[in-house]
């Protein structure tokens, strides 16, 4: 008999366990600092069947876009509409893979070029899984998820990030 074999599957986390008691906010106001990342990490140590952690972390970039350069992005979301997407994502995801839990957090607000603005993080039992797991979520947020991003240039005038679902079209302000 293989090792494979010998394990004995556990049954998906319920979404009480995947999420917590009562649901937080999967938004935070303006740039994830390293602080919060490394203290969701650090939660996860005292759960002994994970295996492995793979995270995301987006960050502003300071593109050029006609001759101007980004110096920020001011981001706003249907909050309700970008909650229940990333519910639906994060439910997709664990019924793909098995996972043990995930976490996504989107910035709400300005957040300054060089800063972070998405952090998707995920543990499993195996490795394999979580580089999977995490490239799907992150191009599912980018999809689905109706977060909308301003680019703003250093002469305060913005254009709306391409990527944006449902942004308006259009030229600068």
């Amino acid at each position: 008999m293989s090792k494979k074999e010998n394990i004995v599957p556990k049954a998906a986390p319920s979404l009480s366990e995947r999420a917590g008691v009562g649901h937080k906010s999967s938004f935070i106001q303006g740039q994830i600092t390293a602080e919060f990342i490394g203290n969701s990490i650090a939660k996860h140590q005292s759960k002994t069947s994970i295996g492995a952690h793979n995270i995301f972390l987006g960050q502003v970039r300071a593109d050029e876009i006609n001759g101007k350069k980004v110096t920020a992005i001011d981001y706003s979301a249907y909050e309700e509409m970008a909650e229940a997407s990333f519910h639906t994502i994060r439910e997709s995801a664990f019924e793909r893979y098995e996972l043990t839990c995930m976490h996504i957090y989107h910035s709400l607000g300005k957040v300054n070029a060089g800063e972070i603005c998405l952090f998707v993080f995920v543990s499993a039992p195996r490795r394999k899984v979580v580089f999977e797991a995490l490239e799907y979520l992150v191009e599912k947020i980018k999809e689905k998820a109706p977060v909308f991003g301003k680019e703003i240039f250093g002469d305060e005038t913005y254009v709306w990030k391409e990527n944006s679902p449902l942004a308006p079209k259009g030229g600068t302000t």
